[in-house]
C-alpha cells in the first residue's frame, strides 16, 4: 500500500529540497521508519503519515546540519574520540548485520543487487537501472520490497 506514493513522495521532496538524491534517500528512511514503527494501532492514512514522516526527517536534517555549522571541528572531534560502544551494542550490531546479510541472501539477484547498489555503493536509480538493465521504476520497487522482506525477516529472527 505504501509503495503506491514513493513516486509522488520523491517529486514532492525534490521540488522542495532542489536534489533527487537527497529527495530518494529521505525517503527511503522514511518507508524504514514507517515500516519499523512498534506500535500496533494500524494507520489510518497511511499517505499524510509518510509525508508527515519524510518531512520530519528533512526537519531533523536541517536542525542538525544547523547545530553542527555553530559547532567547533574540535568539539566534534573529540566526541568522536571517546566514543566506544559497548560490548553489547557491539555483539547486538554484528547479530544484526549477520541477520540482514541472511535476508539479502533470500532475496532474487536483481532485488539484492539494486538494494546494495543504492544502499552500500550509494547509486541513483537511474544509474541502477542502467547498470542492471532494467527501468527505473523497477529499480524502485526492489528496494522497496527489498527494505520490507529484510524488516520482516529480522522481527521474525528476533521473536525466535
Amino acid at each position: 500500500m505504501l509503495e503506491n506514493y514513493y513516486r509522488e513522495l520523491v517529486c514532492f521532496l525534490n521540488a522542495r529540497l532542489g536534489n533527487r538524491q537527497v529527495a530518494e534517500d529521505v525517503v527511503h528512511d522514511a518507508y524504514v521508519r514507517v515500516l519499523e514503527r512498534s506500535s500496533e494501532v494500524p494507520i489510518e492514512q497511511p499517505r499524510a503519515f509518510l509525508y508527515r514522516t519524510a518531512l520530519n526527517l528533512v526537519i531533523d536534517d536541517h536542525r542538525r546540519n544547523a547545530l553542527r555549522q555553530v559547532e567547533s571541528l574540535d568539539v566534534l572531534d573529540n566526541e568522536e574520540r571517546y566514543f566506544t560502544p559497548s560490548p553489547h551494542g557491539t555483539l547486538d550490531h554484528g547479530q544484526r548485520l549477520e541477520m540482514l546479510q541472511r535476508a539479502l541472501a533470500e532475496l532474487p539477484p536483481l532485488c539484492r543487487d539494486s538494494f546494495l547498489l543504492r544502499k552500500i555503493e550509494g547509486m541513483s536509480h537511474p544509474e541502477i537501472a542502467q547498470t542492471l538493465g532494467i527501468s527505473r521504476a523497477l529499480v524502485e520497487k526492489h528496494i522497496v520490497n527489498a527494505m520490507k522482506h529484510c524488516r520482516l525477516r529480522i522481527q521474525q529472527w528476533d521473536g525466535q
